[in-house]
């Protein structure tokens, strides 16, 4: 069996070596990078399964790396670790196309968990998809798994996070979508970030379904979500 392959991309030799022997001693293959050109040139040249991406790296931002993968990948799970932690840079780090974000210090095992949690085949418990997995939702048609949201002939390809939550979104139509259960399904737990992560795509999801009035995702203050179309 194949080794998971994980770019590290960090500029801390001290902290990327730590984390480098912890992921290969729990059976992961580790790709480091110190910059951003340097994680571009392995990205296209290796392929990784997965990327572990520091913020603050010395020729530019993990932000913008993450964007530029976005634009060709929609599919590989980004984690940003960064000691930045103010609201703007959380919501800034999802909407780039992050996936994960992990605050400096943080804890190896958490790390480890979420990416197994990410690059986990079985993490949402979904219904099988019918009609070639094709829900109309309004004037818009769905696609899941491939996450491809089609309106008039538009097509826009959803992350695997974006898709993830549309579904669980329809699976509970016109029904309340428990917050909570949300954020454990996907984020394994439901804390501050993973809540604003969360809160960023659900932005996301209202502003792709705008062209269709009879859709809405409503906001449960304090307890959920709610699809109506």
């Amino acid at each position: 069996m194949n080794k998971v392959k994980v770019l590290l991309v960090e500029d801390e030799p001290v902290l990327a070596e730590i984390v480098q022997e912890s992921l290969q001693s729990r059976g992961f293959e580790v790709v480091l990078a110190d910059t951003i050109a340097a994680a571009r040139t392995i990205y296209y040249d290796n392929k990784p399964d997965i990327i572990v991406l520091d913020v603050m790296l010395p020729d530019g931002s993990g932000f913008d790396l993450a964007r530029q993968i976005r634009n060709v990948d929609t599919e590989l799970p980004v984690i940003f670790l960064t000691s930045r932690s103010l609201p703007q840079d959380v919501v800034e780090g999802f909407e780039s196309g992050g996936n994960d974000y992990l605050k400096k210090p943080f804890s190896l095992e958490e790390l480890i968990i979420r990416i197994r949690a990410l690059l986990s085949k079985n993490r949402l418990v979904v219904s099988k998809p019918t009609n070639n997995g094709l829900t109309e939702i309004g004037k818009y048609q769905f696609f899941y798994p491939q996450g491809d949201l089609v309106f008039q002939g538009n097509r826009r390809a959803l992350t695997t996070r974006e898709g993830e939550i549309l579904n669980l979104l329809i699976m509970n139509k016109n029904q309340l979508l428990d917050r909570n259960e949300l954020l454990l399904n996907l984020w394994q737990n439901n804390d501050y970030f993973s809540g604003r992560s969360l809160d960023v795509f659900i932005t996301k999801l209202r502003r792709y379904l705008k062209d269709d009035p009879s859709v809405s995702i409503l906001n449960i203050r304090g307890r959920g979500y709610k699809l109506i179309y």
